[in-house]
């Protein structure tokens, strides 16, 4: 009588949270062009190509804007302006005054961040409050952060010099367009360097919107150009041979690309690629809050970060009340409308992810996992896919070894501190993991045997512009963010 009680207690809870009043953000407060042309020498300018393509609502499947498709010459054109403004201008500009112009973009970011979050939301299909909350924020604070590095380099590189390196070529991925442009573009700035970005063709609308703020801000024309196309655009900046630098964040496939197409040049590179992260609850560990670090490491971010913590081990003690408390707190997650300030996840980025998705929850059926989804109803228009969670999952099975980037979790269990170490690090990536006790000095030894880049104790993808992020293995090489994120841009001489 008491498990019934308390059974439909929790059924109550859910059908409320899922019953509340829709409450939208409005999108009045953002401007959304019907054409954006690129961004070059200052200027916006039509494309040489004379080729557009369309910017799509994955959450409404609607035509949000026209966007135009660099070329060949499109990418000389952007680079030959970025190497004049680097020789005559950028270079010989005091550090002071460089840091005034990042400090002035960091709070013009700031003052248009309800514009910047609700288009961020309208063309990526994150939850808004996710765009609101985390992402133009954090953006804003990584222009805060290099501004207050530009004049104090000889303290980040004590006696020793460190100069520009020239020309950086700098292409970013969908699933944060302004914060990735911010990651790459304040510490390029800061150290005394010129900038060609490309954003993701999926979600380049903040970073045209941020085009726009560079323009307000009266950098000098050159200094930052901004233009977008798809892979074939990205194929003419990484080849340029007036680039210096390649700062890349996307697959793992594309970049081994990219390494192949520098090997004998010499540019530097970065390359922040894919993940599989482990997320890894003891027996001891703060079993309530572990769960909605999970959530949190999986779900909200609708699984579109590489350091997403798509694969869990559970101590086998706890393992059925953690997997139990996993699916009570799924059921209460709303999908639907990134719009609406309740919806805790929101939509696929695009059709074609959709795609992949599905196909790896159809491979782990066949191999034999066992699938879990939320009920919820999801959208009939628009790409959603509820949130989903595997048991039963063998080590071997291709949902536990390659990225989905999906809100799929899968499921292993362990009995000591050895073999989950072993199957943490049994990956072809190695870019973050979490880790959940409550000894101190189990924490310590995990993270110094867990070879991943980032390890998270008692949290989950907590960022900071101070902390150096990036992998190892297959999950790329190079540090960005930190007094690391500077050293990328400069050669000691």
């Amino acid at each position: 009588m008491a498990k019934a009680i308390k059974n439909n207690t929790i059924k109550l809870k859910f059908d409320s949270a899922r019953n509340l009043a829709p409450a939208p953000e409005s999108k009045s407060a953002a401007t959304i062009k019907d054409r954006y042309e690129l961004f070059i020498n200052g200027e916006f300018q039509k494309p040489l190509s004379k080729k557009y393509f369309a910017s799509i609502n994955p959450a409404t499947e609607e035509k949000l804007s026209e966007v135009a498709e660099a070329n060949t010459a499109d990418v000389n054109k952007a680079v030959e302006a970025a190497r004049t403004a680097y020789e005559k201008v950028w270079k010989k500009t005091s550090p002071k005054e460089r840091a005034k112009y990042i400090y002035r973009i960091a709070r013009m970011v700031q003052e248009r961040a309800r514009e910047l979050a609700i288009i961020e939301t309208l063309d990526g299909g994150k939850p808004i409050r996710e765009s609101r909350d985390f992402d133009v924020p954090t953006a804003a604070n990584h222009f805060f952060y290099y501004a207050g590095w530009a004049d104090k380099l000889e303290y980040a590189f004590p006696n020793r010099n460190a100069q520009p390196l020239g020309v950086a070529g700098q292409i970013i991925p969908w699933n944060f367009p302004l914060l990735m442009a911010a990651w790459k573009i304040a510490p390029a700035l800061a150290t005394g360097n010129t900038v060609v970005l490309k954003p993701a063709e999926g979600t380049p609308l903040t970073a045209l919107k941020l085009a726009e703020i560079i323009q307000e801000a009266d950098l000098p024309p050159g200094v930052v150009n901004i233009i977008t196309g798809a892979g074939e655009t990205g194929a003419a900046i990484v080849n340029h041979p007036d680039i210096n630098k390649i700062a890349f964040t996307g697959s793992t496939n594309v970049g081994k690309i990219i390494q192949k197409a520098i090997a004998g040049t010499n540019k530097k590179a970065t390359l922040e690629l894919g993940g599989k992260a482990a997320n890894i609850i003891f027996e001891d560990a703060p079993i309530d809050q572990a769960v909605e670090g999970v959530i949190n490491g999986i779900f909200f971010n609708q699984g579109h970060v590489c350091c997403a913590g798509s694969r869990l081990f559970v101590q086998e003690s706890v393992a059925k009340v953690v997997i139990q408390k996993l699916k009570d707190r799924m059921e209460s997650l709303i999908v639907g409308d990134p719009m609406d300030k309740n919806t805790d996840i929101g939509a696929i980025n695009s059709k074609e992810q959709l795609g992949i998705i599905n196909n790896y929850l159809a491979i782990g059926q066949k191999e034999g996992a066992e699938m879990y989804q939320s009920s919820c109803a999801i959208p009939k228009k628009g790409y959603f896919c509820r949130p989903t969670i595997f048991t039963g999952v063998a080590q071997s099975s291709r949902i536990a070894q390659e990225e989905i980037f999906g809100p799929v979790l899968t499921i292993q269990t362990f009995r000591t501190e050895d073999e989950v170490i072993e199957k943490a690090n049994n990956t072809p990536f190695g870019l973050s993991a979490g880790v959940w006790t409550d000894k101190g000095s189990k924490i310590f030894n995990m993270t110094t045997k867990l070879r991943a880049g980032v390890v998270w104790a008692n949290t989950y993808n907590k960022f900071d512009p101070t902390s150096p992020f990036g992998g190892y293995k297959e999950s790329g090489y190079g540090r960005e963010g930190g007094l690391h994120g500077l050293s990328a841009y400069v050669d000691i001489v």
